[in-house]
């Protein structure tokens, strides 16, 4: 079965994906490598224009995807539970959308064909980001922006 011609993502639940087709869901946007902020008070979490150590930004992957979770112990390994629980995937993200009922983007790389069509629409954090090793925790929040699903940023 191929992972981007069948509209897969139109018919099977989340779990019921294939390990590639999962994968393929990702748009390379890398707005979940964000660090972020949470808000003692409320709960509310905020994003930083920071990424983890291990992120490529211009090709907006992790550069050790296999064993992230081990070099990364806050990294979160998205599931479709995680998909459906956790606030902190963006409003744009596949996993999250589907796990809503609702369709993927236009420029979506499934949706469009093409895999730049993410970094086009000004949706991926390339070129936008400072890696975490350049800033230091207390002065994290000093980097905070807000992300939605138009303005391309980061």
């Amino acid at each position: 079965m191929s992972t981007t011609d069948d509209r897969f993502w139109e018919t099977l639940a989340l779990e019921d994906m294939s390990p590639a087709q999962w994968e393929a869901l990702c748009d390379g946007c890398g707005r979940c490598c964000l660090l972020k902020l949470e808000d003692e008070d409320s709960g509310e979490l905020h994003y930083t224009n920071v990424v983890c150590e291990f992120h490529d930004s211009e090709a907006c992957r992790c550069t050790c995807y296999d064993d992230r979770t081990l070099l990364v112990p806050d990294c979160i390994r998205v599931t479709p539970q995680v998909a459906r629980e956790q606030a902190w995937l963006p409003d744009t993200c596949a996993y999250r959308l589907l796990a809503q009922g609702r369709p993927l983007f236009d420029w979506h790389p499934l949706v469009s064909g093409d895999p730049d069509s993410v970094h086009a629409a000004g949706i991926s954090v390339r070129g936008k980001v400072v890696p975490e090793q350049y800033v230091h925790r207390d002065e994290l929040a000093e980097h905070l922006v807000h992300l939605d699903e138009g303005d391309g940023g980061p």
